[in-house]
C-alpha cells in the first residue's frame, strides 16, 4: 500500500470512527484556564478554557501584574492573551483530588506595546520541582505556541493543592497563557519500569515528577486532543526516522483493536495502536536490519520510555517476534507480542527506564528481526513516549545546577526499625530451633542419582534481583556435585517457609536452609513458571564444578527432581562486604580489616586468572559479589556472567559487553575485548569503595562525583585523595599505607588493559599496604601522629547516596552464549545510603 493510499485509508476510517471517541474518562480535577481572557474560550477540539480572574479554583500572590491581549487569527484563541508578572508570583490551583496530575503550561510571545514577551527570561516551578529555569523564546527558533506537558504529584509529600511559582529574572517579566490541571487515571502509571542497560525492575518514586519530551504516533497520522480523551497529542513519527525506506507504515481499522482484561483504554488511543510501522520489504532473502528512530533529548537525566504495541500485521498467533534496543543496547529479546495478549490487534505496552549520560542528546530506538529465525523476518512499533524524571535536585530543566543536598527522602525512625528487627531476629531464631530440633528427630534420606539433561534447554534471559537479610554460620562445602534430594532440602527450609526468605529474583527464590547434619545452607529454587536465570544456572555449575579455593564461594550441591532445579551454596554469616561500607548499621570496618578483605578478594581473582586449569574471567567484580564469613573472610561469588579466558595463542576474547554499571572496564566496552585485566578494573572501582565507603555511582552527587573512579583519580593525581576518603578512617590510616593504597587503585583503572597490573601484582601491593599500616600502628600507637592521616581541614564530606539497585550492562550483540545480565548468586538487594 503506497503512502498515498494509506492516508485515504486512513481518512476513510477516520470519518466512521471519529464518532466513537467518546470521553470515557472522567477527571475529578479539569481545570482549564486562560490567563488574562475576560471570557470563556473554546477550542476547535472542545476544551473550554476559564478566565482566571475570579475563578474560584484560582488565587493570585498579591503581587503586581499586568494583561496583555491581541486578536491574532493564526493561533488558538487562548493564546491572544497573556498575564505578565514583573515579580516572583505565585498561583494556587485547588484541586479535589489528591495523586499525579497532568499539568500543561500554554506560552506564547503575544505583542504588546510595553513588553517584549518574546525576550522575556523567566523560571517556573510547580510543588517544589523546577520545570523551566531561564526559559526564553528568543533561545527556539521560531514563535510558535508551545505546550509543556508535565506529570507532578499534587498531596502526599507535597502541597496539598498545586502551587505554581512563576520568577522574572532580573530586568525582566514572566508570563503565561494557559494552564491545564487533569488528574491521572488510575493505573495510567504503574512507574514500576525495565532498566536499560537490563537489572532489576525499577520503581519511580512518588515525588518525581515528569515531563514529556516526545509522544509518536508510529505510522500514523497527528493526533489531537480531538482524537485522545486525555488532552494528550501524538506526532508522527516520519522526521524521527533515520531511514524511512526501511519502514512501511501499516494501519487497520481502530474499532477492532481489543484492550486485554486490566488494560486502561485510556493508556493511548485505539488510533495510535491502530497504525504501526514495519519492516519495508527490502527484496532480500535474509533481512537483518533494524527500523530506527532518533530523538533528541536533554543530557543528564533518566527518561522513563513508553513502547506500545498491537500485533496488527499478522494472520496467527506467534508469528511476530523481534527484538528491541534503546541507545544500541538491548531492552527485549525476542518479543512475542501474541504471547503477551494471547490474541491479535490486542494493545500491549512495555515501560523502561534509560539514562542519558552526559555528553550523549539523544534516544535512539531500534526494532529489528531476531537472529533466530523461527518466524518471517520483521518488527513492528505502534506508539513510543519519551518522558524526562526530575533529577535529585528536582529539577527538569538542564540550566538547574546540581545539588550536593542529595536526596530529601525521610529517614526511617532509628529505634523504630531496631525494635522491629530485634522481634524479627528473635521470631527467625525461634523457628530455626524448632526446624534443627525437627530435623534432628528425622532419619537422614538417601539421595536420589539425577542428571543436569536439564541444562540442554534453551536459556532465557535473567532479571535477578535480591533483597537484604543474608546471615549464617559459615561452613565449609560438603564436596561439588553432591547431589540432595528434593525432600531433604524441602525439610531443611521448612516445605520453602515464607519467613525463610532472604532473596527473590527472575529466576525464583533464595531460602535459608538448614541441612539435616546441621548445616546452614542458601537454597536458591527456580520458579517452574520461569525462563529466567537457567544460563547462569549452568554457567555457575560448570564454573564452580572447575574451582576450589578459600576465597571463592562453594557449592555444595544440587537438586533435579520433580521438574525443580534448585542450587545449595555455603551460606556466609557476615553477607556483602557492600553492606559493612554503607547503606546498613553495622559497625564500621577498621583500615586494617578493610585491606585484610581486600587481600582475600584479590587472592580469589588471582586464582581465577592464574590458578586453575583454564583461565576464568569474572566479569562482575562488585562489592555486592565479595561476601564475608563470621570471621570476616572474603570470598568472591557469582559466577554467572563469568567466561573462560583467551588460550595461549589468544591476546583476548571477543564477546558482548557485560557486567555492571559503574564496574565496567571502559576498554572491554569499546573493544567488546574481553582480558583478565577486564576483572582488574572492576576491582579498582571495588577499592574505591573499600576507601570512601560510597557506591560506584551516585547520582545523587553533583555532576563531577557521580563516578567514583574519576572523582578518585582526580583527587588521587593531585596527590590529596585523603580528601575524600570515608570520615570513619580519619585520624586511623597510615599515610604510607593510603599512598600505597591509592598507587594500587591507580594502576588499576589505567585506561588500557596492557597498562594494569596483574591480580598478582594487585595482591602483592595491598599487601605491603598492610605492613605498612601495621608498622605505622606498632611504632606509632598515637593515632594522631604526623604518620596517620589527621583530621583534613579540606575534607570533603560525602553525600547521602540515594537508594538505587546495581544495574547492569548488556550489548545487543548475540556473540557471548551468555544473554543474561542478571546478578544470579547474589544474596541480597543492596541499597545506599
Amino acid at each position: 500500500m503506497s503512502h498515498l493510499n494509506h492516508l485515504l485509508f486512513l481518512c476513510f476510517i477516520w470519518a466512521f470512527s471519529f464518532s466513537s471517541v467518546a470521553s470515557l474518562f472522567s477527571p475529578k480535577d479539569r481545570i482549564l484556564i486562560s490567563f488574562g481572557a475576560t471570557k470563556e474560550i473554546q477550542l476547535d477540539d472542545g476544551r473550554l478554557f476559564e478566565p482566571d480572574f475570579g475563578n474560584s479554583v484560582v488565587s493570585l500572590s498579591s503581587n503586581s501584574d499586568s494583561v496583555v491581549s491581541n486578536t491574532a487569527s493564526d493561533v488558538p484563541a487562548v493564546y491572544n492573551s497573556a498575564r505578565i508578572f514583573t515579580r516572583t508570583s505565585k498561583y494556587t490551583i485547588r484541586t479535589r483530588q489528591i495523586g499525579r496530575h497532568w499539568l500543561r503550561l500554554h506560552l506564547f510571545p503575544v505583542k504588546d506595546d510595553r513588553y517584549d514577551l518574546k525576550s522575556a527570561v523567566f523560571s517556573v516551578v510547580a510543588n517544589g520541582i523546577a520545570l523551566l529555569h531561564g526559559f526564553s523564546f528568543s533561545k527556539l527558533e521560531g514563535s510558535s505556541p508551545m505546550v509543556k506537558e508535565y506529570v507532578v504529584e499534587i498531596g502526599g509529600s507535597s502541597s496539598e493543592h498545586l502551587v505554581l511559582t512563576l520568577s522574572p529574572w532580573s530586568g525582566s517579566v514572566a508570563f503565561l497563557n494557559g494552564l491545564e490541571v487533569v488528574s491521572v487515571p488510575d493505573g495510567q502509571f504503574d512507574f514500576r519500569a525495565l532498566p536499560v542497560p537490563k537489572g532489576s525492575e525499577f520503581v519511580i518514586p512518588t515525588h518525581v515528577a515528569l515531563e514529556t519530551v516526545h509522544r509518536i504516533n508510529m505510522g500514523g497520522p497527528l493526533l489531537t486532543p480531538k482524537n485522545d480523551t486525555l488532552g494528550r497529542t501524538w506526532k508522527s513519527d516520519i522526521p524521527f526516522l533515520l531511514n524511512a525506506a526501511s519502514a512501511r507504515s501499516v494501519s487497520k481499522d481502530p474499532r477492532l483493536i481489543e484492550y486485554p482484561a486490566g488494560a486502561s483504554v485510556e493508556i493511548a488511543p485505539n488510533w495510535v495502536y491502530a497504525t504501526a510501522q514495519e519492516m519495508a520489504d527490502a527484496n532480500v532473502i535474509d533481512q537483518k536490519f533494524n527500523i530506527t528512530w532518533i530523538f533528541r533529548v536533554e543530557q543528564g537525566f533518566n527518561y522513563f520510555i513508553r513502547m506500545h504495541f498491537c500485533d496488527i500485521v499478522s494472520i496467527a498467533l506467534d508469528t511476530l517476534v523481534f527484538n528491541v534496543y534503546l541507545n544500541n543496547q538491548s531492552a527485549i529479546d525476542s518479543l512475542d507480542i501474541s504471547s503477551k495478549t494471547m490474541a491479535l490487534s490486542a494493545a500491549y505496552f512495555i515501560d523502561f527506564v534509560l539514562n542519558v549520560s552526559m555528553g550523549l542528546n539523544q534516544i535512539i530506538v531500534q526494532v529489528g528481526p531476531t537472529s533466530q529465525g523461527t518466524s518471517p523476518a520483521n518488527a513492528i512499533l505502534n506508539g513510543l513516549e519519551i518522558m524526562k524524571l526530575s533529577g535529585p535536585t528536582d529539577s527538569l530543566d538542564e540550566n538547574v545546577a546540581a545539588s550536593p543536598t542529595g536526596s530529601k527522602m525521610p529517614k526511617p525512625n532509628r529505634h523504630v526499625m531496631l525494635i522491629a528487627f530485634a522481634c524479627v531476629g528473635g521470631l527467625v531464631a525461634l523457628l530455626l530451633i524448632l526446624a534443627a530440633t525437627f530435623i534432628c528427630s528425622r532419619r537422614q534420606k538417601k539421595p536420589k542419582q539425577y542428571s543436569l539433561a536439564w541444562l540442554s534447554f534453551q536459556m532465557g534471559n535473567s532479571d535477578t534481583k535480591i533483597s537484604a537479610g543474608s546471615f549464617a554460620s559459615s561452613t565449609p562445602s560438603l564436596g561439588l556435585g553432591r547431589v540432595l534430594a528434593f525432600s531433604e532440602i524441602r525439610e531443611s527450609t521448612k516445605d520453602f517457609d515464607e519467613s525463610l526468605v532472604i532473596g527473590l529474583g527472575g529466576f525464583g527464590k533464595v531460602y535459608k536452609g538448614v541441612l539435616d547434619n546441621g548445616v546452614v545452607v542458601a537454597v536458591k529454587r527456580g520458579n517452574p513458571k520461569s525462563q529466567q536465570g537457567l544460563i547462569e544456572f549452568r554457567t555457575e555449575i560448570e564454573m564452580l564444578s572447575k574451582l576450589r579455593h578459600r576465597h571463592l564461594v562453594s557449592l555444595i550441591g544440587y537438586c533435579e527432581e520433580l521438574n525443580e532445579m534448585i542450587l545449595v551454596y555455603e551460606f556466609m554469616a557476615g553477607g556483602p562486604l557492600r553492606k559493612h561500607l554503607y547503606g546498613s548499621d553495622l559497625p564500621p570496618l577498621s583500615w586494617k580489616r578493610r585491606l585484610e578483605i581486600c587481600i582475600g578478594a584479590a587472592k580469589g581473582l588471582h586464582y581465577l586468572h592464574t590458578g586453575a586449569a583454564d583461565i576464568v574471567i569474572h566479569r562482575d567484580v562488585k562489592t555486592t559479589n565479595i561476601l564475608l564469613d563470621d570471621n570476616f573472610t572474603a570470598k568472591v561469588a557469582d559466577f554467572g556472567l563469568s567466561k573462560l579466558g583467551p588460550t595461549l595463542d589468544q591476546t583476548h576474547v571477543s564477546t558482548a559487553v557485560k557486567g555492571s554499571f559503574g564496574y565496567l572496564d571502559p576498554e572491554y566496552y569499546r573493544r567488546q575485548q574481553l582480558t583478565e585485566k577486564s576483572d582488574v578494573y572492576s576491582f579498582g572501582v571495588v577499592l574505591l569503595e573499600v576507601l570512601c565507603a560510597r557506591p560506584a555511582i551516585n547520582p545523587a552527587l553533583p555532576r563531577e562525583q557521580v563516578n567514583i573512579a574519576e572523582w578518585a583519580m582526580h583527587w588521587q593525581k593531585k596527590g590529596q585523595l585523603q580528601k575524600i576518603i570515608d570520615p570513619l578512617l580519619i585520624g586511623s590510616i597510615s599515610a604510607d599505607s593510603l599512598r600505597k593504597f591509592g598507587e594500587t587503585t591507580e594502576k588499576c583503572l589505567a585506561e588500557y588493559g596492557n597498562e594494569r597490573p596483574t591480580m598478582g601484582d594487585v595482591l602483592w601491593n595491598l599487601e605491603y599496604a598492610l605492613q605498612l599500616q601495621e608498622a605505622s600502628a606498632q611504632s606509632v600507637p598515637d593515632d594522631n601522629s604526623a604518620n596517620h592521616i589527621p583530621e583534613v581541614p579540606g575534607w570533603i564530606p560525602r553525600v547521602e547516596s540515594v537508594d538505587s539497585d546495581d544495574i547492569d550492562i548488556v550489548s545487543n550483540q548475540e556473540s557471548d552464549a551468555t544473554t543474561s545480565t542478571g546478578v544470579f548468586s547474589q544474596l541480597i538487594n543492596p541499597k545506599g545510603r
